[in-house]
């Protein structure tokens, strides 16, 4: 794996299936990149409202909750811009609607950089290619490409005065594996743990929590070369030029 470079980007948009998903993935590269002074936005396809049945929270409170608790864990790391689209969660099909309104958000925020979830499922790991997962990772990708730099793939978007814009590189999640490139979290590991805590309705053993995410980070570090001690975050760079 090489370290990413953050050369001359400006803004990213991470888009994600349920809130917690950045937060588990990459809450320690967005605030690296924010205390770098990138602008990173997020975008929620879901409200995570089908999640947490075993805390006895009615499903009807949980999706503002989880919002709530979105925003919080995003301020943790420097982020205060985000989009919920509302799909059903545990629904999110790669619909043309979802890429439309994912193509939306592009178009709105005009990111240089898009960072989503991998579309390819791990079979060595089911728990990280959840379907809505997998949904959102297609979906993103379409929009992308081709469809966000495409004045006539949603005449609606260029109705609403929306121009059409070109993201250079996709970002995707999909293990240590599939990664081709890392960041050093070293010094934002706590943050992306803190931003974790966030999300009180889904933390049944907030410790346990904890003490994965060290070990996760710690072993994609030694997996990226770095010395012991460290603490990373992976990702594969999708070149969509």
């Amino acid at each position: 794996m090489e370290e990413l470079d953050l050369t001359g980007v400006e803004r990213v948009l991470a888009v994600v299936a349920h809130p917690d998903d950045i937060d588990f993935g990459w809450a320690g590269s967005v605030a690296v990149m924010t205390d770098a002074g990138i602008e990173v936005v997020y975008c929620l396809v879901t409200d995570g409202d089908a999640g947490g049945a075993e805390t006895g929270t009615p499903r009807a409170e949980m999706a503002p909750l989880r919002r709530d608790e979105q925003r919080a864990a995003a301020a943790i790391v420097g982020v205060h811009d985000l989009h919920f689209l509302g799909y059903a969660d545990g629904r999110v099909e790669p619909t043309l609607d979802l890429r439309r309104d994912i193509s939306r958000i592009i178009r709105i925020v005009r990111p240089d950089r898009v960072m989503t979830q991998s579309a390819d499922r791990n079979w060595d790991r089911i728990y990280a290619s959840h379907p809505d997962h997998l949904a959102t990772g297609e979906a993103t990708a379409c929009a992308v490409y081709p469809d966000a730099r495409n004045r006539w793939a949603h005449p609606e978007l260029e109705a609403e005065g929306l121009e059409p814009w070109t993201v250079p590189a996709l970002w995707m999640g999909g293990g240590v594996d599939a990664a081709t490139h890392y960041v050093d979290i070293t010094t934002a590991v706590d943050r992306k743990i803190e931003a974790l805590m966030s999300h009180k309705s889904q933390l049944p053993d907030p410790d346990a929590t904890a003490e994965m995410v060290r070990s996760w980070t710690g072993a994609t570090a030694q997996l990226a070369g770095l010395p012991e001690g460290r603490a990373a975050e992976s990702m594969r760079v999708v070149n969509t030029q």
